[in-house]
């Protein structure tokens, strides 16, 4: 038993050395677009960042005594209603993001007579995030599209701007998604 088991770790190490991969499947120096291990991923040209959030139900009450945390994943943005919402943006790649000033800005895009605007709802002044961990703790109390702005210039005075949407509310399509998922196909 202990011969196999150690079959298996070494073809597991073989493997990742001969394609250049991690255990977690993705290359050794850059990390993939989409989603990932619970986080969803952006590329810009000079950031990469992972994505995740939490919402609590806008009706959730509160227990005394509760020992785990009511927050319910958000997938890649989706919040199926108005809520409170956690934000946590893990910057990925280039190592050196965590010396960047990076800023946050929430915005809500509100869409009068084919033209889109955009509504400034939170900002927080630019910051070194030395953890490489982003968070960001905010209340979207309408349904339609956001867009969480991570903004500031890396160590070659290079500006970055890396939108991560957020859609507030579910419409007819995903209602229709969540019903037949057992059928569709996987993205």
């Amino acid at each position: 038993m202990f011969v196999i088991l150690i079959g298996i770790i070494f073809s597991v190490l073989m493997f990742g050395m001969l394609y250049g991969t991690s255990s977690q499947g993705d290359s050794a120096e850059t990390y993939p677009k989409g989603f990932r291990g619970g986080a969803c991923t952006i590329e810009t040209e000079n950031l990469i960042i992972g994505y995740s959030g939490y919402y609590l139900p806008a009706d959730y009450e509160s227990p005394e005594d509760t020992l785990r945390s009511p927050h319910v994943p958000v997938q890649c943005g989706k919040v199926p209603e108005p809520a409170a919402v956690n934000i946590s943006i893990d910057l990925l790649y280039p190592e050196s993001a965590r010396n960047f000033l990076l800023s946050q800005r929430l915005v809500r895009i509100v869409t009068t007579e084919d033209t889109e605007k955009e509504l400034e709802i939170l900002s927080t002044p630019a910051q070194q995030h030395l953890s490489g961990v982003v968070t960001q703790a905010f209340k979207l109390s309408e349904a339609g599209q956001y867009i969480l702005y991570l903004e500031g210039k890396n160590t070659e005075n290079t500006s970055i701007q890396v939108k991560v949407p957020l859609k507030v509310g579910l419409d007819w399509q995903d209602h229709l998604k969540k019903l037949f998922s057992t059928f569709l196909r996987k993205d």
